[in-house]
């Protein structure tokens, strides 16, 4: 396939489903954000003043174009390749003065997973795995879940005066589990499970800026969990190895194969939450020693504006030396911007389990 030698990408705003040129033309910057734990946000910079408008009479602050809980869809990319990047609603409006400079309005939009993050209340659950407390909260949304993560099933899970969507992050974090939203569907999946674009870049052409870095510091050869299963009177003493990642590596060194080889064993202890039963134990131990794993090797990089780079990516990175080359690398931060100066830009970050045999 041959590559434009020259392409612009601007965004194209709809709001309340209705086209707004005018957003497109007075915008200054825009970055839409989105990581793993959830919550797509929306960031815009808009010039104020222009055609009849005066510093006293300035433009987006009267309602008739962007108000709160308007819907707000941001489409971004080169014609014929443009994808949508957000779509929720207003949740804030400001106005910045400064001297020298012309009046700007910004507008910040969230996507639906905000009446979560406004929601909060008190609530106990019984006989439930995570994926049964999401569908539940998805359900008291309005929303269809779509759950599919492994996980133990609890006798009693209590939400104490937190929001929804920091009640829903933390049992993902038990089980590694993600959550998104896509129109009005709940996810709350296993990584295996999420479904989302592949694609090569390589640097020096599409990856314009990139730091890799392998790291041992937060990598573990074991992890262990303990408690107290007061039914049978005994304790809980679980642990997950090295070996729980290896269903997620094709080839190369895993982290704890790097660590235990350079440094010996390190073990870890979780003792930020106590299982009451061995199921939640083990569960958990395989689950953070999955956690440490997964970011051994990490990257933040810059393309030039790549609008089907989602959370949830496969990528694989060429020219960007032996130990990190190829396949494997899972995208878990995205921001996808857009200035004056340098037009789209994508911006991510991503990790992998593994560096290539011969590092």
């Amino acid at each position: 396939m041959t590559e434009r030698l020259y392409g612009a990408s601007v965004p194209v705003f709809r709001v309340d489903g209705t086209a707004k040129g005018e957003l497109a033309r007075d915008l200054l910057r825009l970055d839409v954000q989105e990581t793993t734990d959830g919550l797509k946000t929306l960031s815009a910079e808009l010039i104020a003043v222009g055609g009849t408008s005066s510093k006293e009479d300035l433009l987006y602050l009267d309602g008739a174009i962007l108000d709160f809980g308007k819907e707000l869809d941001v489409s971004i990319g080169l014609t014929g390749e443009e994808r949508s990047v957000f779509k929720g609603l207003v949740s804030a409006l400001e106005v910045a003065f400064e001297e020298g400079q012309a009046p700007r309005v910004l507008v910040f939009a969230e996507d639906k997973l905000m009446k979560l993050r406004m929601t909060r209340r008190m609530k106990t659950y019984e006989n439930v795995t995570d994926a049964d407390v999401a569908s539940a909260i998805a359900s008291e949304h309005g929303l269809t879940p779509s759950v599919a993560a492994d996980g133990p099933t609890y006798d009693l899970v209590q939400q104490w005066n937190v929001s929804d969507l920091a009640f829903l992050r933390e049992r993902a974090r038990l089980v590694q589990a993600e959550v998104w939203i896509q129109d009005d569907t709940l996810h709350f999946e296993s990584r295996q499970n999420r479904t989302a674009s592949s694609v090569t870049l390589v640097q020096g052409n599409h990856l314009i800026a990139a730091q890799i870095r392998a790291d041992l510091a937060h990598q573990r050869t074991k992890v262990k969990v303990s408690g107290y299963d007061a039914s049978e009177r005994d304790g809980i003493d679980e642990e997950a190895a090295g070996d729980a990642i290896q269903a997620e590596v094709s080839g190369g060194k895993s982290g704890p194969q790097v660590l235990e080889q350079a440094f010996g064993e390190r073990v870890s202890y979780r003792v930020r939450e106590v299982p009451l039963v061995a199921g939640e134990a083990t569960a958990w131990a395989k689950n953070e020693m999955l956690r440490r794993a997964r970011a051994f090797v990490t990257i933040v990089g810059t393309t030039r504006g790549t609008p089907d780079l989602v959370v949830g990516s496969r990528v694989k990175l060429e020219r960007v030396g032996a130990p990190f080359e190829g396949e494997g690398y899972y995208v878990t931060k995205v921001c996808q911007s857009y200035d004056l100066s340098h037009g789209h830009r994508t911006h991510f970050e991503a990790e992998r389990p593994t560096v290539n045999e011969g590092a």
